[in-house]
């Protein structure tokens, strides 16, 4: 609770709008019951009202200052339809088809946030991956300056020895399933960026492998060290003060008396605090692992490059989880211009 009570405490100074697709959820409902209360915001739920309401009676739950739209009667559904209709109609998508689409929560949701009625979106505690990213991809473009869409998760371990005081970022765990080298050092640059934004401290991110510094040889390691390189590089173009290594095994990344051994110059070695995964396998494996194991609290899946926050969280979250991903996502769109400049700007004819 260290890492998300200070995020609280930053949203609460400038509170934020998030939707939930996903609103007669229990768990949903909790989240947006606490989010209201702690005074981060406005939730949104979206869905039948009867429904949001009869959910919220069985919990005991008051939706006193939270607001409940059901897409499939909201006065939006018309423009929504028609901006929707636009967006897609190279793809070959008619009125008909646009309208199903649009009535469906995740991706009214997502059309709220592109239009701004919403600040984010926090989605997926009932949902497959994929029907959460498919809407924000085909109706939020990516942020002005970045080439690749990918999340990151953030772990918050007791063991105050791992990481920043405990806090790990650890990407990609959600998105993409074999990065080539140009998106590995993609994701590892813009999570840093969302990791200094975050805690306020000097990323130090550590590439992992099976191998440290070339104990092995494989074409997968090969990747790993010219991704390395190519974030050490587009860091500096981006002015983004962080320190990179790799390839580094896991025990050498965060272990400082194992580091000494391995890699004594190293500056992240056994000082880690954001772990690039070479694939999507090992990054949600990994993830799942410390969040089972550790018994970690786990925020994720946090979207990054899009032109908007949002976050597509697992079906095994937590009240608490689905609270801290959104707190998440609202602070990020206090100061998202400056994670991704130009990004949130007014859509034709807005």
């Amino acid at each position: 609770m260290r890492f998300i009570g200070s995020i609280i405490d930053k949203l609460q100074r400038h509170p934020k709008r998030i939707v939930f697709p996903e609103g007669s959820e229990p768990r949903v409902l909790q989240a947006a019951r606490q989010f209201q209360s702690l005074r981060l915001g406005a939730p949104i739920l979206l869905g039948d009202r009867a429904r949001v309401k009869e959910a919220a009676e069985r919990l005991n739950v008051s939706l006193q200052g939270i607001r409940i739209i059901n897409p499939a009667e909201s006065e939006d559904l018309e423009p929504f339809m028609e901006r929707f209709l636009m967006l897609r109609r190279s793809r070959g998508v008619q009125e008909r088809e646009a309208r199903e689409a649009i009535s469906k929560p995740n991706y009214y949701g997502a059309m709220m946030v592109a239009m701004h009625q919403a600040d984010g979106m926090v989605s997926g505690t009932n949902e497959v991956t994929g029907s959460v990213l498919r809407p924000l991809f085909q109706i939020i473009k990516l942020a002005p300056q970045a080439s690749t869409a990918s999340s990151c998760m953030v772990m918050e371990v007791e063991d105050s020895r791992f990481g920043e005081n405990g806090v790990l970022f650890m990407a990609d765990c959600g998105v993409i399933p074999d990065p080539n080298v140009e998106q590995l050092a993609d994701i590892a640059v813009a999570t840093a960026r969302l990791a200094r934004h975050l805690l306020g401290v000097q990323p130090r991110v550590a590439f992992l492998s099976f191998s440290t510094k070339g104990s092995a040889t494989h074409p997968s390691i090969g990747k790993v060290q010219a991704a390395t390189a190519l974030a050490q590089q587009r860091a500096g173009q981006k002015g983004l003060e962080a320190d990179f290594d790799g390839e580094l095994q896991i025990d050498a990344a965060l272990i400082r008396e194992i580091a000494e051994r391995k890699v004594p110059d190293s500056q992240v070695a056994g000082r880690a605090n954001l772990l690039i995964f070479p694939d999507l396998n090992s990054g949600n494996i990994g993830s799942k692992l410390v969040r089972v194991i550790a018994r970690a609290n786990a925020y994720g899946q946090i979207l990054l490059g899009l032109d908007r926050p949002a976050a597509d969280v697992s079906r095994g979250s937590s009240a608490h989880d689905i609270l801290g991903v959104a707190a998440i996502v609202g602070v990020q769109a206090i100061d998202y211009p400056l994670l991704y400049p130009g990004s949130g700007q007014k859509l034709p004819g807005e």
